[in-house]
């Protein structure tokens, strides 16, 4: 049990005015009762039984069953207590301990609980018992019978009312952490694609450049060393990607990192280029405003499509990047011609399913085509323009 679930579900300030206000009742009543002839130990028995039941509910805030046993004990003090003309226990301070076991009930397990609603309807029993023993010869015996039915409804439903209570809380705290979960879920998905974006890319990147430089170097040893560490660049990237299949650390800003805005699309392009590489980049339509998501959807796309180029295909390769806007949508496309061959490129990646989720979830559509002169990777994403009904009305309506 947690230090946050030993807490008070009372108030400060009202529980104390409770005490107060309980405890100046109770020495109402006893002044009245010795008035009435009660001996002085009585008085002081009572009283002392009072102020263990508002001990009682002090201890139970932090020792539920503690403070339980101890109002148990101060009831069975004013059951057996010969009062003067009514039943033991209905001093005001006895509703501490229905308190005790409503904290008790919110605290312990269900079971544990009933134990303890077996306990007060024992010491109602009891009490009841000798109320009957007590009763003056003009009242009706089944006045007790009353009595303790009315009490048992009040522990009863005090009892139940803590469970539905407790219910309610944990049925609240299950969904809380559910939601959590998922939370964290997705955040480690976003963190693993944005891990198979940029580093993969990165090393895409240099091991075509490697093998650009293997072909074109004239010394043979060199051009074998080169081809060794393309090939182990190749090895670290298929281990990236096992990785990424099982975990998900977190990752901050890293240098080489692409940022996230279509203004880096140029130098992205131009980092992927080799003579044996031609990525190209052109932009046709005036460029319009998107959402966050879609410039990230945008930006990811083509970073995609270059990296899976280079990985996949056997150099030379020309690669075509093309952006064309409208006032409604912005297309993105990359396109390759083949290459010279396709490589073996293992089993299927996590990229492309990142990116038609990234796509989607801006309200964009991903198209994949791979015909007899390459691949190409189509993203259509709408403009903030785009996604305003009111505009999009009047575009459809124009001429």
């Amino acid at each position: 049990m947690t230090a946050s679930q030993r807490r008070s579900t009372w108030p400060t300030p009202v529980a104390v005015t409770a005490h107060l206000v309980v405890a100046l009742l109770t020495v109402i009543i006893l002044v009245g009762v010795r008035h009435l002839g009660a001996d002085l130990w009585q008085i002081f028995a009572s009283a002392g039984a009072a102020g263990l039941l508002h001990a009682g509910v002090v201890v139970a805030d932090r020792r539920p069953w503690a403070g339980y046993a101890i109002g148990a004990l101060a009831m069975l003090v004013l059951v057996t207590m010969p009062q003067l003309g009514w039943s033991p226990s209905m001093l005001p301070s006895a509703v501490c301990f229905p308190l005790m076991l409503w904290r008790l009930t919110g605290l312990v397990p269900v079971r544990s609980s009933a134990v303890a609603l077996a306990v007060a309807a024992l010491g109602i029993v009891l009490t009841e018992l000798v109320a009957w023993a007590r009763l003056p010869p003009d009242t009706p015996g089944w006045t007790p019978l009353v009595e303790g039915g009315l009490l048992m409804l009040v522990v009863g439903g005090v009892w139940l009312a803590a469970l539905l209570v407790r219910r309610r809380y944990e049925t609240r705290q299950r969904a809380e952490s559910e939601r959590l979960a998922a939370a964290v879920a997705d955040e480690r998905a976003g963190i693993r694609r944005d891990l198979h974006d940029v580093i993969a890319h990165t090393v895409t990147v240099m091991v075509a450049r490697i093998e650009a430089a293997a072909v074109t170097t004239a010394d043979p040893a060199t051009r074998h060393e080169l081809g060794d560490i393309a090939e182990a660049g190749r090895d670290a990237h298929q281990g990236l990607r096992a990785m990424l299949a099982t975990s998900a650390p977190r990752a901050g800003s890293r240098p080489g990192e692409v940022p996230i805005s279509l203004d880096a699309l140029p130098d992205l392009v131009a980092s992927a280029a080799s003579p044996l590489h031609a990525v190209t980049f052109a932009e046709v339509g005036e460029r319009r405003p998107l959402s966050l998501s879609a410039e990230v959807a945008a930006v990811r796309t083509v970073q995609e499509g270059i990296t899976n180029a280079l990985r996949h295909l056997e150099p030379p390769v020309e690669v075509t990047v093309r952006l064309r806007w409208t006032p409604a949508e912005v297309m993105v496309e990359v396109r390759d011609d083949g290459g010279r061959a396709l490589r073996d490129g293992g089993g299927q990646g996590t990229g492309l399913m990142g990116i038609e989720e990234r796509v989607r979830t801006a309200g964009g559509t991903l198209s994949v085509d791979d015909g007899d002169d390459g691949w190409v990777l189509r993203a259509r994403l709408p403009t903030k323009e785009g996604h305003d009904p009111a505009a999009t009305e009047s575009l459809h309506r124009a001429p």
